[in-house]
């Protein structure tokens, strides 16, 4: 006699043969937070003002978050596929549905409100990859709770400016039968967005600064996810970094950042150190803004032309 999908998880998670990330979660669920994949019971809801207010807590992430949504949603809704957004803790805040499936997603509690926490709805695509901080796909018979293997969800991690976890982008399927191929299509086009939101947020919040590439290695998209990014103050020194730049410069991996001279932080040899690299940078930007006028440079600089070329000599600049 087949074994029910509740006994399987349930023999598989307390399993010491078996070993993978899926089994990790199921035990997760069944030993760390006590729950029954049998169970049946919709996740929990919040409405009204306190979603509002976990809404209003996220207020910048929504704000650059929504047009990315949109553009998701364009990709995968005629597919019969629901856009969710959560916070960290696995609340949807946003969602993207065609009105002829939204009653369908809200049954099964893919909308708005509801709590796809890991702890509260065991192995799911959203609460485990917030709670592994990584990329995943889980599709129907790898849910833990049994109400659940009617489902496909595709989810990616959204880091915040500070490094620390805040979000997870989902796109869910509740269709009989969907490819493996599609749904890593799918997968693919939920990181790629995921990413879009990182680096949008991480440069709102850092208008001021001036956001750098950390590596012209492939790394706008970088593989653990995010832009690998900076941000430079008008002294240039580095003020924040994102989660994929703190791991391949390694900064901090959370919390604020020292500043330091972008220079240091990308361990590039600029040759001059203190106050000739400021000098030489200053008298550059002059010259810049006069499109080589030295006379017009001097002027912009409170000095004399002979001594602006006194200063140029020494300080390597090339004489026209």
């Amino acid at each position: 006699m087949r074994k029910s999908h509740a006994d399987f998880v349930a023999e598989q998670s307390q399993s010491a043969s078996a070993a993978s990330a899926l089994v990790s979660s199921w035990r997760r669920s069944l030993v760390k937070y006590g729950l029954d994949p049998a169970a049946t019971r919709l996740p929990a809801r919040v409405l009204g003002s306190e979603l509002a207010g976990r809404r209003e807590a996220m207020d910048l992430l929504m704000h650059v978050a929504h047009p990315q949504l949109d553009q998701l949603f364009e990709l995968v809704g005629l597919s019969g596929c629901n856009v969710l957004l959560t916070d960290a803790e696995g609340l949807v805040l946003a969602q993207r549905v065609r009105d002829g499936d939204a009653a369908q997603f809200a049954g099964w509690g893919l909308s708005e409100g509801f709590d796809w926490s890991e702890a509260a709805q065991g192995t799911n695509g959203i609460g485990t990859c917030l709670a592994e901080g990584r990329a995943l796909t889980i599709t129907r018979d790898e849910h833990f709770h049994t109400r659940n293997t009617a489902m496909s969800c595709m989810d990616a991690p959204i880091w915040g400016p500070d490094g620390r976890l805040i979000a997870a982008l989902d796109v869910s399927s509740v269709r009989p039968v969907q490819a493996d191929d599609y749904n890593r299509l799918i997968a693919a086009q939920v990181g790629q967005a995921a990413a879009s939101i990182e680096a949008l947020l991480f440069r709102a919040s850092f208008p001021s600064a001036r956001i750098v590439l950390a590596s012209e290695e492939r790394l706008a998209q970088h593989l653990s996810g995010g832009a690998a990014l900076i941000a430079v103050d008008e002294d240039d020194l580095t003020i924040g970094a994102t989660r994929a730049a703190r791991k391949l410069l390694g900064l901090p991996r959370e919390g604020e950042i020292r500043p330091r001279p972008a220079s240091d932080v990308l361990q590039r040899d600029e040759g001059m150190r203190g106050f000739d690299k400021g000098e030489r940078a200053a008298i550059a930007r002059a010259l810049a803004r006069a499109d080589g006028n030295a006379s017009a440079a001097a002027r912009a600089l409170g000095i004399g032309r002979a001594t602006l070329y006194r200063r140029m000599a020494k300080l390597g600049f090339e004489q026209k």
